[in-house]
């Protein structure tokens, strides 16, 4: 029975992500959640009581991954400059891939408190680890570098995502050179 909920928990949030790509926060609805999987409406309620506890249990489950994914580009990289260039290359090869598009719409919307605690605890790690490089690259002010960093990718991003004019591999180049130079000062 426990690996029934567990299967059906699942496939609601992996609805859950489908919806949000597609549509950003505003996709995500209970009836949209309960037609995705072929569950009753009043079962979806049995799972989760809200959608901002759909949101914050996507969070929980998707950002580790999505972070781990790029803190091991990380530690790949042999150079500070390795690491910056990792760091924004990681990010943003993931855009193409569901989770991190339900990611991204998830940041992007109002969030309650407990979601965007776990955003931010995920997060963290990254920011942790680039504002190390940074520092190691003689950066006077490595956590201001850190979020100005993250601007150009979260800018990378939405290039991407809006199917813009330049091809992705372009705008990741764009992205890695600015942001090498950028940072080097």
């Amino acid at each position: 029975m426990a690996e029934h909920r567990s299967m059906q928990r699942g496939a609601l949030l992996d609805a859950a992500r489908s919806l949000l790509s597609e549509g950003g926060t505003e996709a995500l609805t209970f009836p949209a959640l309960a037609e995705r999987t072929g569950l009753a409406r009043s079962s979806v309620y049995e799972y989760f009581k809200s959608r901002a506890a759909v949101v914050e249990e996507l969070c929980a489950v998707d950002f580790p991954v999505w972070a781990a994914e790029v803190e091991d580009g990380m530690a790949r990289a042999a150079t500070p400059e390795g690491k910056v260039e990792a760091y924004v290359r990681e990010q943003l090869s993931l855009v193409g891939d569901r989770r991190h598009r339900a990611v991204v719409a998830i940041s992007a919307s109002e969030l309650d408190a407990g979601a965007r605690e776990k955003i931010r605890a995920a997060h963290g790690g990254l920011v942790a680890m680039i504002v190390e490089a940074l520092g190691e690259m003689g950066h006077e002010q490595p956590r201001l570098a850190a979020m100005l960093l993250q601007g150009v990718v979260d800018a990378a991003v939405r290039r991407i995502e809006l199917g813009a004019a330049e091809d992705p591999g372009v705008i990741v180049d764009a992205a890695v050179g600015m942001a090498l130079r950028g940072v080097r000062g």
